[in-house]
């Protein structure tokens, strides 16, 4: 069966039927605040169960129980606030305890927000926490200095499910548990990647579909950064793969529509705990995951997880070294299993990727399967 959703029940916050009618309309007479993207795709991981046992943005005690000690409450694990940030001005003319109509990035009436507190949080102390940096070179950190000072606490009713681009694939929690029980998958692996999948993922995922009954690829397909590869390229790697060198019985493709955050070891318990609510057992726990330049040690998000109680936590991670193809072993393997020199290993830094993308030349083979290649290289000529 699949796992237990973090907090023992796996929340829904969208609205139906008549309760959504009456909210609908209860919204126009409400006071309005407006939010981009990045808030309201968090408004949408609320409301889908993928931030349970969230049932709003967070508030201020919990706020600070996530900062100092990585919990949300006792035998809750959360490493990363869930917030909803305004400007002083809007702050001051709502009311606590008093409705409030949000209104997201595409015009649409998403939600209401119950409002329960307001409070503020030093910002240097949030990025520093989080991202365990100040510097406002790192996208997280930027944000976090770029956002209004006041946070906006309170459960949600929300009035409209968040539709993206391959809406097809983008199950819900509650979806991606039924199709685990119907195909009879009680141990699933869950694979996070903002990025094509190369042979050395695909090395790593196959390891661990092993040991599991199924694999979910799981891409996350909410804002990134400018420079990160489009998702309709992904998808199109993704797909490319799946049909030729993935078993179809024990591999399921599904999209997570939740920002990309740049936090590092913090970032890779959130995405371990949202994969946990998806119904997964075990979580693929990568080099450098959920990284940006430098900050953070090559294995920092492996070490994070020996600071949690790995039941209150409820999900495996699954620790997998650099991998690569190693032309004197004749196969793909990693610093663990390799006992070789770098001279007989084929890595290609991104930025090297990125030349021979742009000249037309694929990657070696032994780097990329070629239909992963051909999508990318056609991405480069019209990037």
């Amino acid at each position: 069966m699949p796992m237990t959703p973090h907090g023992g029940a796996l929340i829904n916050r969208i609205l139906t039927g008549a309760a959504l009618a009456a909210a609908q309309e209860k919204a126009r007479t409400l006071p309005k605040i407006t939010v981009d993207a990045y808030t309201a795709f968090d408004i949408d991981g609320i409301a889908k169960g993928m931030f349970s046992p969230l049932t709003g943005f967070m508030n201020e005690e919990e706020t600070r129980n996530a900062l100092d000690k990585m919990y949300l409450r006792p035998g809750i694990p959360w490493t990363i606030p869930i917030l909803l940030a305004v400007s002083q001005q809007e702050a001051d003319r709502l009311e606590t305890g008093s409705e409030i109509a949000i209104e997201d990035d595409r015009g649409t009436l998403a939600a209401i927000l119950h409002l329960s507190e307001k409070f503020s949080v030093d910002k240097r102390e949030l990025a520093e926490k989080v991202y365990r940096t100040t510097d406002e070179a790192h996208p997280g950190v930027a944000r976090t200095f770029a956002i209004g000072p006041v946070f906006l606490a309170g459960e949600l009713d929300v009035l409209q499910a968040r539709e993206v681009e391959f809406q097809e694939l983008n199950l819900t929690p509650a979806e991606t548990r039924a199709a685990f029980e119907a195909r009879g998958w009680k141990r699933i692996v869950a694979f996070q990647t903002r990025n094509p999948i190369h042979r050395a993922h695909e090395y790593l995922t196959k390891c661990a579909l092993e040991i599991c009954d199924g694999l979910l690829i799981h891409p996350l397909m909410g804002t990134t950064k400018s420079d990160d590869i489009p998702g309709d390229v992904r998808m199109a790697c993704y797909k490319a793969l799946l049909e030729k060198y993935y078993p179809a019985d024990h591999t399921m493709l599904s999209i997570m529509p939740v920002n990309m955050r740049y936090a590092g070891p913090r970032e890779a318990i959130l995405h371990a705990i949202v994969r946990k609510n998806y119904g997964c057992t075990h979580f693929i726990v990568g080099r450098d995951h959920a990284g940006v330049g430098n900050y953070y040690g090559t294995y920092d998000a492996h070490y994070i997880f020996d600071e949690f109680d790995a039941k209150e936590l409820g999900i495996t991670p699954l620790f997998f070294d650099h991998t690569f193809f190693c032309k004197a072993c004749g196969n793909m393997a990693s610093i663990k299993t390799c006992p070789h020199g770098k001279d007989h290993h084929v890595f290609l830094s991104g930025t090297k990727v990125r030349e021979m993308l742009s000249r037309g030349e694929a990657p070696p083979e032994e780097f990329t399967r070629h239909e992963v290649a051909e999508a990318l290289i056609r991405w480069a000529r019209n990037a």
